[in-house]
């Protein structure tokens, strides 16, 4: 098993979808499925450019107040991948012949996927191909690829047919609703230009009016007897490159594409972008644009890498997570992070809470950048969200629940609608970013309008009942098996910290504030909201219900359900779901996590117990925070387990549906789940504390993570943990309560205390942890 690659050994078709997501490349603008160089065979042809959308009707068999008239679906932009061959005139397709060997490797240092050929044509020419894909995270508009044929025992005539492909076919999207709608043809030919080696279109949405350009161009070695021909049409552009080779000489081709799109700017503006993208890369070359592309990895894994000893398929699966959650969010630059990054349509290219719930933590420590600029992407959208909240009834704003631009995109009116937590979540984000950051500027330009304007949705939407607390009824949590319930835990706890930090935050920036209209008597209504804020508590089971009265609802049968019969929602009817105990995805228990100041240990302990016993995990969300969690409470072998699932749920496609993309919330859990799980990592209201200890299993744990402009490592091994700096001011934090201060060049060694053994949980009959496959395809 190799840690720093994903290496493919032999081409198994049958896991071409599965594969097709892994092997991914993005830089958060620019996102390229892993299909073959060849174009075919395929399952899902992918290349997107981040937020590139097209409009779509959501139809309603009866229409309601305030559901949303049109959706937004990513779509499969002009393809730039292909490059077709043709040896003595029989085409390279792998399902002919004879392919004798075939390997692909993801190298997450590097950041480029590879892969290595040897192949008998059906007339008995043998050749070999190697080929290296990039998406440049230091040129975000590039990318390049670089392919190479060599004959092997005898002369071949070569044919190269380098594509650009728009409006390709895709398969039909089935009866999943996790997969992505299908829009024939979105694309329309607004431009399209040729010249020696270089092929440039130019396109336009037909619905939401965006325009986009991609641009062509090739290097190879030698102009001697190289024929070349240039071909355009309205979806295509076609360079042509035809040679004689002997046995053992290599032909080289180089092949840069440059990808720009806009809602406001011009085709001649975009052409020239498009343009001047590849003629830098040109400048740079092949070879500066992968030593560009390692040494700006080489600066991320200084800080972000996490190594652990005792277990090298989980070590393998680590690196693979933070790789790909670079990818989805390094250059986005003010655009969202779908659910599934850039890696496929799953979800139809949406962004949700998973963004700043998940993954934004992962990258505010490790790249803080990339977090900063999602949430200057979240406050890009506030007017829309304005709108929204207008439309609903309150002041303030309310975030979609999904959306590629800023708009409601959700039919489902129980989410679209009522699930506002979204709000506090977005908001949480802010807080989280500024605490660890100390971005004073972000805070007064940026988040303060954020949470002056959530704070304002939560003081409309709840009220004061006769005892003197703060109600928020009629929400919808994380848990999307209960909908439309009162006070759930989970958002009145998050409602609670964003007024809390709203009341803050205009107390430390009073003109800003003041410009937005907020006076004292509002201050003070957010203040009285947040510490009235009901949390209810059912003192018969002595644990939280998750909202009022779930813990009075009948239970699932889980002993009578097939195995066959998960996830539910694709085989019961919401309304059997919604009035059971039945849990898809942590909800308390993230409430547990994330506010876990507000729950005493012994709550915590009780209520992961009732918790975990009604839980099924249909959602790829939830095993990372019940390993948190399990962790905390000391159940560590189940949180191993847990952290297992959520490590190999795509490599070893645990969900069934990796194919139309990876699960970027997940695979940011693979962090979370060790450095909050297994490293104790909390930072409520900005206070950096750790309770580490490890599986036992294993042997080391050591990661890193930045506060502050500090880069503090931490190393946990069975018996003890050391906090070393390795640059910035001292750091005072607290290891499992004890006050610690480190000092740059003076590591802290300190004992890890003996655990408690918890109480045994269970987890409903036939959902225990997933298992992966003991014999992975890959190495």
């Amino acid at each position: 098993m190799d840690s720093w690659r994903l290496v493919e050994r032999e081409l198994d078709l049958e896991r071409l979808a599965q594969s097709e997501s892994l092997f991914a490349l993005s830089n958060g603008h620019i996102g390229l499925r892993g299909n073959l160089d060849e174009g075919e065979p395929h399952s899902l042809p992918g290349s997107y450019l981040n937020s590139l959308y097209e409009l779509r009707p959501l139809p309603y068999a009866e229409a309601g107040y305030g559901y949303p008239e049109s959706g937004q679906s990513v779509i499969n932009v002009t393809n730039g991948k292909p490059i077709r061959m043709l040896v003595d005139d029989e085409p390279f397709d792998v399902r002919y012949g004879e392919l004798h060997r075939h390997e692909r490797v993801l190298d997450f240092r590097d950041g480029v996927l590879r892969r290595d050929l040897e192949w008998t044509s059906p007339a008995g020419r043998r050749v070999a191909v190697k080929s290296t894909r990039l998406v440049s995270f230091v040129q975000r508009s590039v990318v390049a690829i670089q392919y190479e044929v060599t004959p092997v025992d005898e002369p071949v005539r070569i044919v190269l047919q380098s594509e650009l492909i728009a409006n390709e076919q895709l398969p039909s999207a089935g009866n999943d609703p996790r997969v992505a709608a299908v829009m024939e043809a979105p694309l329309e030919e607004e431009e399209v230009e040729s010249n020696h080696s270089s092929a440039t279109l130019v396109h336009r949405t037909r619905r939401s009016g965006l325009r986009m350009a991609a641009m062509m161009d090739h290097q190879w070695d030698g102009d001697d007897d190289v024929l070349v021909t240039v071909n355009c049409y309205q979806d295509l552009g076609r360079v042509t490159l035809s040679t004689t080779l002997d046995p053992g000489q290599t032909f080289r081709l180089t092949k840069l594409v440059g990808y720009g799109w806009s809602s406001r700017r011009s085709r001649p503006a975009l052409r020239s972008q498009v343009s001047a993208a590849v003629t830098a890369a040109k400048h740079t070359g092949f070879d500066g644009l992968c030593a560009e592309q390692r040494e700006y990895l080489d600066d991320f894994w200084a800080r972000a890498d996490v190594q652990l000893d005792g277990d090298e398929r989980l070590q393998q699966a680590i690196r693979f997570s933070l790789f790909h959650v670079l990818q989805a969010g390094a250059r986005a630059e003010q655009r969202a992070i779908p659910a599934k990054g850039l890696t496929g349509s799953g979800y139809d290219g949406h962004t949700f809470w998973d963004t700043e719930t998940f993954l934004l933590p992962v990258l505010t420590y490790t790249a803080p950048r990339a977090a900063r600029d999602a949430l200057r992407w979240r406050h890009s959208t506030l007017d829309l969200a304005r709108e929204r909240a207008t439309q609903l009834g309150h002041p303030g704003a309310t975030f979609p629940w999904r959306t590629i631009r800023g708009q409601e995109c959700s039919a489902y009116w129980p989410a679209g609608t009522a699930a506002y937590h979204i709000n506090a979540d977005v908001s949480d984000a802010v807080l989280r970013y500024v605490h660890a950051t100390g971005d004073l500027e972000f805070e007064r330009e940026y988040g303060l309008e954020i949470l002056v304007e959530t704070a304002r949705l939560w003081v409309s939407l709840g009220h004061s009942d006769a005892a003197g607390k703060f109600r928020i009824d009629g929400v919808t949590g994380p848990d999307e098996y209960s909908a439309i319930t009162d006070n759930n835990v989970y958002t009145n706890l998050m409602a609670q910290r964003n007024l809390r930090g709203a009341v803050n935050v205009v107390a430390a920036h009073p003109e800003k504030a003041a410009e937005l209209g907020v006076a004292t008597a509002e201050v003070q209504r957010w203040r009285r909201a947040a510490e009235s804020m009901y949390v209810p508590y059912d003192e018969r089971l002595g644990v939280h219900p998750q909202a009022t009265g779930f813990t009075d609802h009948e239970r699932w049968d889980f002993e009578n359900t097939p195995a066959s019969h998960y996830p539910l929602l694709l085989n019961y009817p919401y309304g059997d779901i919604y009035r059971r105990q039945v849990i898809k995805q942590a909800d308390l228990v993230l409430a547990m996590h994330l506010r876990g100041d507000a729950f005493t240990p012994e709550q915590k302990t009780r209520n992961f117990a009732y918790y975990e016993a009604l839980t099924v995990r249909d959602s790829s969300l939830s095993a990372c925070t019940q390993a948190v969690l399990a962790a905390e409470i000391g159940h560590m072998r189940l949180a191993q387990d847990y952290l297992s699932e959520v490590a190999l749920t795509d490599l070893d496609d645990l969900h069934h549906n990796t194919g139309s993309g990876l699960h970027m919330a997940n695979l940011a859990g693979v962090w979370l789940g060790l450095v909050a799980g297994f490293g104790g990592m909390r930072d409520h209201d900005g206070s950096l504390t750790f309770a580490p200890r490890l599986a036992p299993d294993w042997t080391r744990l050591r990661f890193g993570m930045i506060w502050r402009g500090r880069l503090l490592r931490v190393e946990i091994t069975q018996d003890s943990a050391t906090y070393e700096l390795a640059e910035g001011e001292p750091l005072t934090t607290r290891h499992h309560g004890e006050e610690i201060t480190v000092e740059a060049g003076k590591a802290i060694t300190v004992k890890i205390p003996p655990a408690v053994t918890p109480v045994p949980v269970n987890q409903p009959p036939g959902r225990p942890p997933l298992v992966g496959d003991p014999n992975p395809w890959f190495s």
